[in-house]
């Protein structure tokens, strides 16, 4: 467990349980939702009270830590950082988490997350925290069904598929409204010198905020206490 005092509050980062991480997903992250298993989940707390999650997990694609020379259990993608009202900045927040998954994984050499524009995000909180930015995937195309957006596992023409061994119905994508959206904002952060100057290799400008944007949706930032979290 790691403990760490900055005057005030005490934040506190520990393993957070699967109904915690499950609460902060569903209430305090715009998807509203908890990624694909298998996840590593550390939890947050300040002045003893449970603000929220940040979950790492291998991605949703196999390929992903290819291109960088690695195995995929050498890496992992931040995939949330689900928090309720708090004080201790975000940045701090991601550092002290990187470093405890560090601790408790040492083989692990690079973690890659990415900042959705179609979201208004450009990745502010992965600049303040000195990643690695290299450059924005192709532009994709989101499925809604009844109003509601879709996952791209939730899609296929066979009206099924198979997920974490499991036969899984799935939407047609001729049932679905289709929209075009950019690519996501690609960021790097290494865990060690020589990982770290490979991927210096691939450093691009960091994107600037849209103006109309805000980097964490107000809905997140500024939560009325939950008393129901866990």
């Amino acid at each position: 467990m790691s403990s760490i005092q900055a005057s005030k509050p005490i934040l506190k980062i520990d393993w957070a349980s699967t109904d915690a991480a499950n609460y902060a997903c569903k209430h305090w992250h715009y998807s509203k939702s908890v990624p694909v298993p298998p996840l590593v989940k550390i939890g947050v707390w300040e002045n003893e009270k449970f603000i929220g999650v940040v979950i790492f997990s291998r991605g949703a694609s196999a390929y992903l830590f290819k291109a960088y020379g690695l195995e995929q259990d050498r890496g992992c993608e931040l995939t949330r950082i689900a928090l309720n009202n708090h004080i201790t900045p975000v940045s701090r927040i991601i550092r002290i988490a990187i470093k405890f998954l560090k601790q408790n994984s040492p083989l692990l050499r690079l973690i890659v997350s990415f900042a959705d524009p179609a979201e208004g995000h450009h990745g502010g909180v992965y600049q303040a925290t000195n990643w690695i930015y290299s450059g924005q995937t192709d532009p994709s195309t989101v499925y809604y069904h009844q109003g509601r957006k879709l996952h791209r596992r939730q899609v296929s023409e066979k009206g099924w598929n198979i997920q974490q061994g499991e036969v899984r119905k799935t939407i047609k994508p001729s049932q679905c409204k289709t929209v075009q959206v950019p690519g996501k904002h690609r960021y790097l952060f290494p865990l060690d010198d020589e990982m770290r100057a490979k991927v210096m290799l691939l450093s691009k400008p960091y994107p600037k905020r849209l103006k109309q944007a805000m980097d964490v949706p107000t809905s997140q930032r500024r939560c009325v206490t939950d008393q129901a979290a866990p």
